[in-house]
């Protein structure tokens, strides 16, 4: 699996939101368990204490939950995964529509541009 890091945000930041989309695209799916933290910092070529860190964030919301024995687990809660996926998605779309508000384009403009590409994905 290719962690995919970058020095511009702090790197445990970047592991949530990856371990998020792993969690909701079904790398790891409901109810599975995760790698050790040293396994998935060694994955990453993180430090240790950066990956707790970002689980530690990951059990806070819920994402994730830990056995104390056992190592960590994917919640087992859809609704759960289904509104992470949604706030995702969400972030993503306000980003795009950001930046073409910024390329001067209009609502409409936007619009249409999604319409067009949709029929040529339905192809």
């Amino acid at each position: 699996m290719h962690w995919d890091l970058s020095s511009d945000r702090p790197i445990y930041a970047q592991i949530i939101e990856q371990m998020e989309l792993m969690i909701c695209s079904g790398v790891y799916p409901l109810g599975s368990k995760l790698p050790s933290v040293r396994d998935l910092a060694q994955e990453a070529a993180v430090n240790p204490n950066t990956m707790q860190r970002a689980l530690s964030r990951l059990e806070e919301t819920g994402l994730i939950y830990s056995l104390r024995t056992s190592g960590r687990f994917v919640t087992e809660d859809v609704n759960m995964i289904e509104m992470t996926r949604k706030r995702i998605a969400r972030e993503h779309i306000q980003d795009f529509l950001d930046r073409m508000i910024r390329l001067g384009f209009q609502q409409e403009d936007i619009v249409s541009m999604l319409m067009d590409m949709s029929k040529e994905l339905k192809k």
